[in-house]
């Protein structure tokens, strides 16, 4: 059972401590979503995730890495 996005971005927050400016809105974004197939204002839950992994290059260690393979997992 895939956790909620919100959950996934608290952690993320947790572990990152220095967020990207280009990531940062998205981040943002996602502790308002549960699911993928949510909706964020007019952008869909899906495409709010795509545009925080494309801007989360400087988000890097272990952590990191699990984190967004549990974000890839659920699109």
């Amino acid at each position: 059972m895939a956790r909620p996005i919100y959950e996934i971005a608290r952690d993320i927050r947790k572990n990152w401590t220095k967020v990207s400016p280009y990531a940062q809105p998205y981040l943002e974004a996602m502790f308002s979503l549960d699911k993928i197939t949510d909706k964020y204002i007019y952008d869909s839950a899906q495409s709010v995730v795509l545009y925080f992994l494309s801007n989360a290059g400087s988000f890097r260690g272990p952590e990191a890495k699990a984190l967004k393979a549990e974000l890839k997992a659920l699109l």
